[in-house]
């Protein structure tokens, strides 16, 4: 599989390179014809900045729009000293659902078994900023993350816990602002229960020292 399989129709590093992210008119026209759709008046005085606002929110929220996370986990790669398991816990996202472009955010925990190499923590924070800025599904984000660090690092396994609070679920429809999301992604070696034990002992460690 290429980074570019990895990603869906995200394009490859080349390409990605070439994008300037979200066309700024464009956004802003669509968003005053939104609000006029919505019945708000082009001169009311509580949206007289929105539509820049808005465009400035979508060039950060969507800057992971076709990039291909991949090239960037190769360029940082280390060798690795052993093949010991490595565990990220708690890094924060946010990211925006594809279906009703609400947002969801929470927690990943997010662990690999190296083959030949490792890489630095920041790269894997970039790595969850990456693939968070886009257009998802936390089920999705969850399978980029893990596709990432298998093709990237070489990794013998990679594991993604996605933990989010849903904005279709919490701000409308069923408004169920206490309920959470978890979802688990697995490739390689952390595939088998057994052989990620060990990840989710200490992902529950963490849980107990960080809310108990």
């Amino acid at each position: 599989m290429t980074g570019e399989g990895m990603a869906g129709a995200a394009p490859g590093a080349d390409r990605a390179d070439e994008r300037s992210g979200p066309d700024r008119i464009r956004t802003e026209i669509a968003v005053r014809e939104l609000l006029a759709a919505w019945g708000i008046a082009p001169d009311d005085p509580r949206t007289g900045r929105t539509a820049e606002r808005v465009a400035d929110a979508a060039a950060e929220l969507l800057a992971g729009e076709g990039v291909d996370p991949v090239p960037a986990l190769r360029d940082g790669r280390i060798p690795a000293p052993d093949g010991d398991l490595v565990l990220v816990r708690n890094i924060r996202f946010r990211s925006m659902c594809e279906h009703h472009l609400l947002p969801f955010d929470g927690w990943i925990q997010l662990a690999y078994l190296p083959g030949d190499w490792i890489v630095g923590f920041g790269r894997l924070h970039d790595l969850v900023e990456t693939c968070a800025s886009r257009l998802s599904l936390q089920e999705r984000l969850g399978e980029q993350l893990v596709d990432a660090l298998m093709l990237g690092l070489g990794a013998r396994g990679a594991l993604a816990v996605v933990e989010a609070r849903q904005g279709c679920v919490a701000d409308r429809g069923p408004r169920q602002a206490d309920s959470d999301a978890v979802s688990v992604a697995a490739r390689g070696a952390l595939v088998d229960s057994a052989a990620r034990a060990e990840a989710f002992r200490l992902i529950a460690l963490a849980a107990v020292a960080d809310r108990g």
